[in-house]
C-alpha cells in the first residue's frame, strides 16, 4: 500500500520543485558605449523598492551612490560606488542602473554585456542636483 503512494509522491515532489524555480532574468545583448559628456553621481535619498519582471524585488539603498560609466541606447548605465548590487532571477547577475531622465529603465549586466528592462519605467527621488 505505501509503495503504491511512492511514485505519486515522487511526481508530486517533482512538480512543486519545478514550480519552484525561478524565472530568468529577460536579457537582450547590448553594448557599453562611451558617455560623450560627464555625468553627476546619482544618489538615493530614500531607499527605493524595484519589482523585477521574475517576480522578485530588490532595493536601491537609502544613500546609495552611482556613477555614470556608459550608455545604452535605453540610457546611462550607473555603478554602484563601493559595493556591488545584483539582480536575481535563476540566476544571480551583477547589475548597474539604466537611467533616461530620472527614470530607472532597467539594469545593464556588466559580466554579460546585457540589458535587462523593467516591466515599467520607475520614477527615481534623485537626491538634489543628481540629475543625468
Amino acid at each position: 500500500m505505501v509503495l503504491a503512494r511512492l511514485p505519486a509522491a515522487g511526481v508530486l515532489a517533482t512538480a512543486l520543485l519545478l514550480a519552484a524555480c525561478a524565472a530568468p532574468v529577460p536579457v537582450a545583448p547590448a553594448t557599453l558605449a562611451r558617455l560623450d559628456r560627464p555625468h553627476p553621481d546619482l544618489v538615493m535619498p530614500a531607499r527605493v523598492r524595484v519589482d523585477l519582471p521574475t517576480g522578485r524585488a530588490r532595493a536601491l539603498p537609502h544613500g546609495s551612490i552611482w556613477r555614470a560609466v556608459g550608455r545604452v541606447p535605453q540610457g546611462v548605465v550607473y555603478q554602484p560606488v563601493d559595493t556591488v548590487f545584483t539582480i536575481v532571477g535563476r540566476n544571480v547577475h551583477e547589475a548597474y542602473l539604466v537611467v533616461q531622465g530620472t527614470a530607472l529603465q532597467g539594469f545593464y549586466l556588466p559580466g554579460e554585456s546585457n540589458y535587462s528592462p523593467l516591466a515599467a519605467p520607475l520614477s527615481l527621488p534623485l537626491a538634489q542636483g543628481a540629475n543625468p
